[in-house]
Parts: C-alpha cells; sequence; structure tokens
C-alpha cells in the first residue's frame, strides 16, 4: 500500500485546517494530493480563498491512498458529506480499517455514516454532541484524539497537532520532533 494521503476540499472548507496538513506532509516528505469535489479542481473556501486541487473526485483512484483526510468549515462539511464517492470511500476505508482523519465539524461525517460508535473522538465544540449522540467516545479536552484507524481534531486552532499526528503514524516520534523544530512550533505546556 502506498504511503499517499488524499486531503478533499470542498466548497466552503476552512482552507487552513486543509493546507495546514498538506504543509506539514510536505515537509515531512509524504505525498499527498488534493482532492476536489467541487464541480471543478477550483475550491473556493469558507473565507473566499480559492485554491486549486491536484485532483477532482472524478479522477480519483481511492486505492491509491492510505489515507484520507476531511477538513471542517461551513459550508464544507456538509458538502463533503454529500459526496456519494467519497462517503462511499469513506465507508471501504472504515471497513478495512484502513485510517481516516477528520478536523473541526468533519468528525461529525464519520459519527453521523456510523462510524464512530464506541471511538474515542472529538471535534469541533459545536458539533461534539452529534459525535455523542451518534455513540462515540467523546473527549471533549483534547486537540486531537487518536483511536484506532480513526484521528480526530477540534479545530483550526489545533491544525498543526492535527497534522503531525498524521505525520506520527507514518513517520513516528522523531519525525514529529524534526517537524516541530523546522516550523518553530511551541509545545504548550
Amino acid at each position: 500500500m502506498s504511503d499517499k494521503i488524499a486531503v478533499f476540499l470542498a466548497p466552503g472548507c476552512e482552507e487552513i485546517e486543509a493546507l495546514t496538513v498538506v504543509d506539514i506532509l510536505y515537509r515531512a516528505s509524504i505525498p499527498c494530493d488534493t482532492v476536489s469535489v467541487a464541480e471543478g479542481r477550483e475550491v473556493t473556501s469558507s473565507h473566499k480563498v480559492t485554491v486549486v486541487a491536484d485532483k477532482h473526485v472524478s479522477e480519483v483512484d481511492f486505492d491509491a491512498y492510505s489515507m484520507l483526510v476531511l477538513p471542517g468549515g461551513l459550508p464544507g462539511t456538509p458538502n463533503l458529506h454529500a459526496c456519494a464517492p467519497l462517503m462511499d470511500a469513506v465507508h471501504a476505508f472504515a471497513a478495512a480499517g484502513k485510517p481516516l482523519s477528520a478536523i473541526c465539524a468533519a468528525p461529525s461525517i464519520f459519527a453521523e455514516e456510523g462510524l464512530l460508535k464506541g471511538v474515542r473522538a472529538t471535534s469541533n465544540p459545536g458539533f461534539q454532541h452529534v459525535l455523542a449522540e451518534q455513540g462515540a467516545d467523546l473527549v471533549a479536552d483534547e486537540p486531537v484524539v487518536v483511536d484506532g484507524n480513526f484521528t480526530t481534531s477540534q479545530g483550526m486552532g489545533t491544525a498543526i497537532d492535527f497534522a503531525l499526528e498524521i505525520v506520527r503514524r507514518y513517520k513516528g516520534d522523531d519525525e514529529v520532533e524534526r517537524l516541530k523544530r523546522g516550523v518553530v512550533y511551541w509545545d504548550r505546556a
């Protein structure tokens, strides 16, 4: 299996949550594609920043990826959730035990799809009730939660932590520490 990761971009996504992951993966030499679920490859974020994705979802071979990453944002999260090919892939990844990651509102997609029952997870505080109602083991006070093949995080302010946990899965603690030094990341005490 490839170590390539797909980061999905929907109209109205939170650009920092998406692009922080892309940036940190690049620094860790982990291959990554940005994938648009918009009409074309251009995606405009919730803050009116337009990004040109590497691929459109119609061009994607999901088997080429080892992880799917869903950034949050509104209306980005419901736009991701409305993408049938992506939801099919999310279910296939979950069934195969392949890594799935989501930040901010996007963990609610996994919850609403019935994938977080009994899984320790977090999300943006405004969406934590969705996780709890759908049977997740809600962890409200941690910036990032890793449980099995799921990595979830709370929002834009936790995007670096989220991206570093994705790197940790692939390259371990030493690479995370190298990246922290490289981006002048200050651990919170």
